[in-house]
């Protein structure tokens, strides 16, 4: 699984950003089971996921209200398939209102552009 740690910080809120390559529901739930598993991850108060395989879409907020939609809509956008992308916010105190969004697209392009590279 690669995964990006602290790629954004804003008023306390730290974003990290994770995936792996994953064709399933039951795949996926035991990649994000793993990475909760690091004890830095263990902590963090959202981990909201998405997965686009040829047979379904799947997405959790985890908590964090419309981040899975956000993720999936982008997967589907640059035809991203058979990949978990998860991204995890560690809450920093302070709301963040709709920049919440914006930070999870972002913590998603810097995912999809380090996995375009290779």
């Amino acid at each position: 699984m690669l995964v990006l740690e602290n790629i954004i910080s804003d008023r306390g809120s730290r974003y990290a950003v994770s995936g792996a390559p994953c064709t399933s529901e039951a795949e996926a739930k035991a990649l994000i089971k793993a990475l909760r598993a690091r004890k830095k991850f263990a902590r963090a108060t959202h981990h909201s996921w998405a997965l686009l395989t040829a047979e379904q879409a799947i997405k959790t907020d985890d908590g964090e209200a419309g981040a899975g939609l956000v993720i999936l809509r982008m997967l589907e956008r640059e035809g991203v398939h058979d990949h978990l992308v998860v991204v995890t916010r560690w809450y920093g105190g302070k709301h963040l209102g709709g920049d919440r969004f914006r930070h999870v697209q972002e913590a998603v392009r810097i995912y999809l552009e380090r996995l375009s590279a290779g």
